[in-house]
């Protein structure tokens, strides 16, 4: 909806993201679309010169397309899509890891917050 409506204030919007279904429903200007994870639309991360070709695409669609579009992005976050089968997968093969990384991120975060520091 706030695409839309800047749209109609006259600034051009691009919406580049990873859930096709979800997007395509809201029916946004201009969506690029990247089949990457969820979170990663840009690219993988530190992957500057991927990030930088999504924000490079995207911003062509500014200047090439005047209507309503769906762009498919070409890269890939790897050669073939097996990340697929074990992306965001929680199983009894994998819990117990999860849990242990939950639990240590929780305890990180709250050793940096007792010394003033924060995420950035």
């Amino acid at each position: 909806m706030t695409a839309r409506t800047l749209e109609t204030a006259g600034i051009a919007t691009v919406i580049i993201g990873s859930a096709l279904d979800i997007v395509t429903h809201c029916r946004v200007p201009r969506f690029l679309f990247t089949d990457l994870p969820l979170g990663n639309s840009l690219g993988r991360p530190f992957d500057r010169e991927m990030q930088y070709h999504t924000v490079e695409t995207g911003l062509a669609l500014i200047e090439s397309v005047d209507g309503p579009c769906v762009v498919i992005s070409d890269l890939r976050w790897s050669d073939d899509d097996s990340w697929k089968l074990n992306y965001m997968k929680i199983d009894d093969s994998n819990r117990e890891e999860l849990r242990r990384m939950g639990e240590e991120n929780r305890r990180r975060r709250k050793q940096q917050k007792a010394q003033g520091l924060r995420r950035s």
